[in-house]
């Protein structure tokens, strides 16, 4: 007689209710992932039996699989919580150097603008250009935001503008630029440039007909005198066929600086489309500038695609990043190392895909969210009844061949 197949009964029971229990208490953990013991029935090796003869020796745990299935999302309303709606994971770099990866989207940002983990862990990604542009297939590496959350007064060098001029308008006389008719200023729009301390400078640009098809465009700085940038000639299509390229840069604009000097900016005047029809009045779809006044960071975006905006006091949003995701082919063989973080291992291999989320089979990125644990907790608790039954009937084979050692023991 054998207790074998009782006490691997028990064990693997208990082992069954060790990870439900694991289970149990990471229900409200972010981005856990369910665990369920898997069993494989135990045979002695006997070359000399035939099938059906071998009653086998119990029962043994094969593996502790974890079920990667999605978890449900929840609102937070914090900016910085992001959850994975889909396949990959959060690339994190973990404080001894060594790579991880995640389904927690907890995040914070340092002092130092660094976007981590709650261990610490630094979170990777691509990290954009001064301008905001994201690089295409550039290295990965840790995202920081601008150190202190600030940026820095940005000197203007252009203006780009869009804008119809009325065919129909009449040749303008007298004097320019004081005494003209119709005024100057009948024809005008303005826009906001700033000088080398983030200033805000109001720079003024008046049209004025001199003939068929033929303007001239006046400039002024902060209220000052009207200047003439250059003229203007349009084709009997109307649209424009000087100045090639459609810029001016007047050599004397100055911008005032708060030190009381000046200093010119070599600003340019981008008509990026100027046209004249007479169908349309005097209109100004653009006139926007590349400067800006020194700001602090207010507010953080991110978009489903993990791009990080910056928000600024100075009305500015500038990209600071993009989060990239990952995925592996046999994500059964991450080996979790706890902190809610999953190592590759041969078994996984390395990632097989990296990138912006919601290309190829990449999740997208819910900002001001949270995936919760996929663990449902009432299966659980009926499996736990299940293998409690499990356990309390494998003692009691135990008892049973107990009971039948003592009757041959007392045989007389």
């Amino acid at each position: 007689m054998s207790f074998q197949q009782g006490l691997s009964g028990l064990n693997a029971a208990s082992k069954n209710l060790d990870v439900i229990g694991h289970n149990i208490a990471n229900a409200n953990t972010t981005g856990m992932k369910a665990s369920r013991a898997e069993f494989a029935e135990l045979y002695a090796s006997n070359l000399g039996s035939s099938g059906g003869v071998n009653s086998g020796i119990g029962v043994e745990v094969n593996a502790v699989s974890q079920q990667f299935t999605q978890g449900n999302v929840s609102i937070t309303g914090n900016s910085m919580d992001v959850a994975i709606n889909g396949n990959g994971f959060f690339q994190i770099t973990q404080p001894n150097g060594t790579p991880a990866y995640t389904r927690d989207g907890t995040f914070k940002m340092t002092k130092e603008g660094q976007i981590v983990t709650s261990d610490g862990g630094t979170l990777m990604g691509l990290t954009a250009a001064a301008d905001g542009t994201i690089p295409t297939g550039g290295a990965v590496g840790p995202l920081v935001l601008p150190a202190g959350g600030e940026i820095e007064a940005q000197l203007t060098t252009k203006i780009d503008m869009r804008f119809n001029l009325d065919a129909s308008a009449p040749v303008a006389t007298g004097t320019a630029p004081a005494a003209l008719v119709p005024p100057l200023d009948t024809y005008g729009t303005s826009a906001i440039a700033y000088n080398s301390q983030g200033t805000e400078v109001p720079v003024s640009m008046y049209f004025t007909k001199t003939s068929a098809n033929t303007w001239d465009m006046y400039y002024a700085v902060d209220g000052g005198t009207p200047t003439l940038a250059g003229p203007l000639a349009f084709d009997n299509d109307g649209n424009l066929s000087s100045p090639s390229p459609a810029k001016f840069t007047p050599a004397g604009l100055t911008l005032p600086e708060g030190d009381g000097a000046t200093r010119s900016p070599a600003l340019t005047f981008n008509l990026e489309r100027a046209t004249q029809f007479g169908s349309s009045k005097f209109s100004v779809t653009k006139a926007t500038t590349d400067g800006q006044a020194p700001g602090t960071l207010t507010k953080i975006n991110i978009d489903e695609s993990g791009v990080i905006q910056g928000v600024y006091s100075n009305g500015k949003s500038i990209a600071a990043g993009q989060i990239q995701l990952a995925t592996f082919t046999n994500v059964q063989g991450l080996q979790p190392i706890g902190g809610n973080l999953w190592v590759a291992t041969s078994s996984s291999g390395a990632p097989t895909a990296t990138g912006v989320p919601g290309t190829g089979n990449l999740g997208v990125l819910r900002a001001g969210a949270l995936e919760d644990s996929n663990v449902d907790l009432t299966k659980e608790l009926v499996n736990m009844m299940t293998a409690q039954r499990t356990y309390q009937a494998n003692a009691q084979t135990i008892k049973t061949q107990d009971q039948l050692m003592n009757t041959l023991l007392n045989l007389r």
